[in-house]
């Protein structure tokens, strides 16, 4: 059973704009605040009561429960959610049972934090599609960054990315629609910052500058090889 439950009675239906977030550690909990920051209804659940507590006042509703039950889970309505996050990190075992429970309710997408390529192998055979490895993820982009001409970087699944750079020099001082930058580099620049400006969709009309950022998208090797001449 659920042993304490705080803010409004968590196991009432389930609103359109909610999510349940399980385990609410570091990437948990921060998740769970800034989906509240943004207006939608979180239901945060951990094992600990510190924990738990912490977070009264912040959650729309926030209870200490065991998550590896589905009686516990179907108690608080979480078969009634459309959006799952599973964010428990250190402990596997609950990890992958809270995540096979949430399986046999078919209704909400679930989203699920792994801590290692073989924690990732089994939440994706489970049946998982969206699977979440934080510190790697971070890991890459940050490597990306360090690397200087790249100043953002989203990966995105069969190796498609989006960067943010400046302009290199084949980019510069002529309209988009005359270089030819998909042909000859297979990408794309959808969007343009000029300076102490806003973000704009590119046209074929747009000329590009020395001191402006761009978006780039295309495949993730031969967006990497564009920004590098940045």
């Amino acid at each position: 059973m659920a042993k304490d439950m705080f803010s409004r009675r968590a196991g009432r239906a389930a609103q359109a704009d909610s999510v349940a977030v399980i385990g609410l550690g570091r990437f948990g909990g921060s998740l769970a605040l800034e989906l509240e920051a943004q207006g939608t209804e979180v239901l945060g659940i951990d094992s600990n009561e510190e924990i738990v507590q912490s977070y009264n006042g912040l959650l729309t509703h926030v209870v200490r429960a065991d998550s590896t039950k589905e009686a516990v889970l179907r108690q608080l309505s979480v078969h009634e959610f459309d959006r799952v996050v599973v964010g428990i990190g250190t402990d596997l075992e609950a990890s992958i049972l809270t995540t096979s429970r949430l399986l046999t309710f078919k209704r909400p997408q679930i989203w699920a934090k792994a801590i290692s390529e073989p924690h990732a192998e089994i939440l994706a055979q489970l049946g998982v599609e969206n699977v979440i490895r934080p510190e790697h993820d971070m890991g890459k982009r940050v490597a990306h960054l360090v690397r200087g001409s790249i100043l953002d970087y989203v990966e995105f699944e069969d190796d498609f990315v989006m960067i943010r750079t400046q302009p290199p020099l084949v980019a510069r001082d002529r309209p988009l629609g005359v270089l030819g930058l998909r042909d000859q580099y297979g990408i794309t620049i959808v969007a343009v910052k000029r300076p102490a400006g806003a973000w704009t969709h590119t046209t074929a009309q747009t000329v590009l500058y020395d001191d402006d950022q761009i978006i780039v998208q295309g495949p993730k090797n031969l967006a990497e090889g564009f920004s590098q001449h940045a």
